[in-house]
């Protein structure tokens, strides 16, 4: 069975065939630097990690690239209320952002293109636009013309005219058409600003992703991907100006859109949003659960199916990576036969696993195979198994887990409770080395490995970190 994607634009799941046999050229919309990142935030990310990890694990080579929106409406505004510059405020950001990524075991990706770095590109597409017919200038001012394309419209699957009741439009009685969005802003007083054939100005929103898009994977992609909420009119644009500008080349083969995230003492219907407020900022859920939990708790709802956050589930998810971690307890290298009953029932869950994902990234099926999988090693071992028998199951079961992006490392609370007895047994390896009882003190650190505990002898003694 090949891998199959729910494609956004096509409403149906698709068989997954890039471009380039054997390579996927991905993009995934980053954050908006004016603000930190919210759980919702992380489920995107998490999610769009998880897809990269699994094309890899099918042998694709991805060149991921994400972006980072550093020019926008609401970073200025932001700077400006923080007395700061959108330099500063991008930075403070992104810093905060990777270290959050970073924790959740989010892999970075190849490229993180800002759009301010591409001014000259963005340029380069509005000359083109005018040139085409597709947009026109106002007092500088640049506006893609929406009804001279007659595919606008079809990723949100609806009619431009039914588009206009309730849609983001920028108010100017200078458009031709009040659906035709911004290229191109002409500078105001006190904001930033760049040099351009129509004066002083900034680019709009939509034409940056198209842009940064362009320098980094070129004229067309593979995948693109990003949060339901920006559907429309963010990516409905993106589409229109960037196959606009190349001649109607198709710019994305597959779209995924990931639900979104509320928590549950919102009413249904309220997703996060930053500008709204009703936010769990990743930085506090960080400080409250352990980053295997969040992750395996976002990941065990299908990605377009939207997410109820309660700290209870959260929490209940912790538990069950005890069983995760129990299974691969003294786990030892592979060399068992292919044929021994244990290598049989890894190849069983291998191919469930690969089934469950194949079909549109089906996570919380792969999870239950997976836990399935680690039943049947605790089971074994209380039943007397020996670590070379479970060794074969042990083994994929660590991979597939490392799919996910799991690393089943012990919260960073149990490493400090066993600190003291962490400090006895270094001791204990001190008085064996200097009694010459060197095997002894080697099993004290090996066993101390096992457990996720590393050693590191020093000038200053031996000290300890989790693993």
């Amino acid at each position: 069975m090949a891998l199959q994607i729910h494609n956004t634009l096509t409403r149906q799941k698709e068989d997954f065939v890039p471009r380039t046999p054997g390579k996927v050229a991905m993009y995934v919309c980053g954050p908006n630097l004016y603000g930190p990142c919210h759980v919702g935030h992380g489920f995107s990310y998490i999610i769009f990690d998880t897809v990269k990890r699994y094309l890899k694990f099918r042998g694709y080579e991805v060149h991921h690239v994400q972006n980072f929106t550093d020019i926008e409406d609401r970073i200025m505004t932001t700077a400006q209320k923080e007395s700061t510059t959108i330099q500063s405020l991008a930075e403070k950001y992104i810093a905060r952002f990777l270290d959050e990524m970073d924790a959740l075991n989010v892999q970075r990706a190849d490229a993180y293109p800002r759009a301010t770095a591409v001014i000259p590109t963005i340029i380069q597409i509005n000359q083109g636009l005018i040139a085409k017919g597709y947009a026109y200038q106002v007092q500088g001012d640049v506006y893609f013309r929406v009804r001279k394309d007659p595919d606008y419209g079809k990723l949100s699957n609806r009619a431009l005219d039914e588009m206009e009741a309730g849609a983001r439009i920028e108010v100017d009685e200078r458009k031709q058409d009040p659906m035709d969005f911004a290229l191109w802003k002409a500078a105001k007083p006190g904001e930033p600003s760049w040099d351009s054939p129509w004066g002083k100005g900034r680019p709009g929103w939509h034409i940056e992703c198209s842009a940064m898009n362009l320098v980094e994977n070129g004229e067309q992609i593979d995948l693109h991907g990003g949060g339901h909420d920006v559907i429309f009119p963010h990516h409905e644009n993106e589409i229109a100006q960037s196959e606009a500008y190349t001649g109607k080349k198709p710019f994305a083969k597959y779209w995924m859109h990931n639900a979104l995230v509320r928590l549950s003492s919102t009413p249904s219907g309220e997703e996060m949003h930053r500008h709204i407020g009703n936010t769990l900022w990743l930085k506090d859920a960080l400080a409250q659960h352990e980053p295997d939990a969040i992750r395996l708790y976002l990941l065990s709802t299908h990605y377009r199916t939207p997410v109820v956050w309660t700290d209870e589930d959260v929490a209940a998810t912790a538990r069950g990576l005890e069983r995760l971690r129990a299974a691969l307890k003294d786990a030892v290298e592979s060399k068992s036969s292919t044929e021994t009953a244990f290598a049989q029932m890894a190849n069983q869950v291998r191919e469930k696993f690969i089934a469950a994902m194949d079909d549109d990234f089906g996570t919380p099926q792969a999870i239950a195979v997976l836990y399935d999988l680690a039943r049947e090693i605790n089971r074994a071992r209380g039943e007397g198994a020996s670590p070379d028998a479970l060794a074969p199951a042990q083994a994929t079961l660590r991979e597939l887990i490392g799919v996910l992006g799991l690393t089943l490392k012990e919260p960073e609370s149990k490493m400090l409770a066993a600190a003291p007895f962490i400090e006895l047994l270094i001791q204990v390896r001190k008085d064996l080395r200097a009694a010459k009882q060197y095997a002894l003190a080697d099993k004290v650190r090996d066993d101390l490995a096992k457990l996720g505990v590393t050693l590191e002898d020093g000038l200053q003694g031996t000290t300890w970190k989790s693993s």
